[in-house]
């Protein structure tokens, strides 16, 4: 199967306006992200989607592959999809600008659920890590997502979930880390589903798969980056360079 990595970025961002510029060290989140991508090895390309000629210099002017996207979009998959509609490829992994630290053992995991007679029935597939600290858990910065006994998505949302009622009940948490891979067929025709009730309520994109049926495979991966959301996280990123 060919893969390719695609990593939307637009510079405005609610949180933090203009994060993926943000100095990291001496490079810019994007650019780091970037060049964490491409040194997994894994994808038959990586390319930076994004609306912003200042996060296209920055790629290409580093001898990065950028393409400016056409459109306005609700969200980073949008974007992606209007990149890849004519692109002969299989797998599209949908690589969050602001995750600077993308390491190849995750990635590997993901793409590797799309493989064998079972992979055939994947469509879209996601990665998660176990949240431990109870701030975390409750932060609403942390997206949880609860699954079933084969790694299917239940639910995601910015409560905790499950909720511990009952507090001699052990639970596993999740935190959902927001890097996608897609069949390019689901990916193209996920992009022309309205944001759904659920989705628009807890602001969470994959929300839309679903509430339409759409399955999604979760991953569990011992990832523990740094996803860039705010100028605290910046912070916390540094400490790792």
């Amino acid at each position: 199967m060919k893969s390719i990595a695609l990593i939307p970025a637009r510079y405005g961002a609610t949180r933090f306006p203009g994060k993926l510029m943000a100095k990291l060290g001496e490079k810019s989140v994007i650019l780091r992200t970037y060049e964490s991508t491409v040194n997994t090895g894994v994808f038959d390309e990586v390319m930076v989607v994004t609306d912003s000629d200042v996060i296209y210099r920055e790629i290409t002017g580093n001898g990065g592959k950028a393409v400016m996207s056409k459109k306005e979009h609700e969200c980073g998959t949008d974007r992606i999809a209007e990149a890849v509609t004519g692109m002969d490829v299989d797998i599209v992994v949908n690589v969050q600008g602001d995750e600077p630290f993308t390491q190849k053992a995750p990635l590997e995991k993901l793409l590797k659920v799309f493989e064998g007679e079972a992979g055939k029935q994947v469509q879209v597939a996601s990665l998660m890590q176990e949240l431990k600290d109870w701030s975390s858990i409750e932060d609403p910065n942390y997206v949880k997502v609860a699954v079933d006994k084969q790694f299917n998505a239940l639910f995601f949302s910015r409560s905790v979930i499950p909720y511990p009622r009952d507090k001699q009940v052990k639970s596993i948490y999740y935190e959902h880390i927001g890097i996608y891979a897609f069949r390019k067929q689901t990916l193209l025709e996920f992009t022309q589903l309205p944001v759904s009730p659920l989705e628009a309520a807890e602001k969470i994109e994959c929300l839309r798969y679903l509430e339409n049926g759409i399955p999604m495979k979760m991953v569990v991966t011992e990832y523990m980056g740094v996803e860039i959301d705010t100028p605290e996280d910046l912070e916390k990123a540094a400490k790792l360079l």
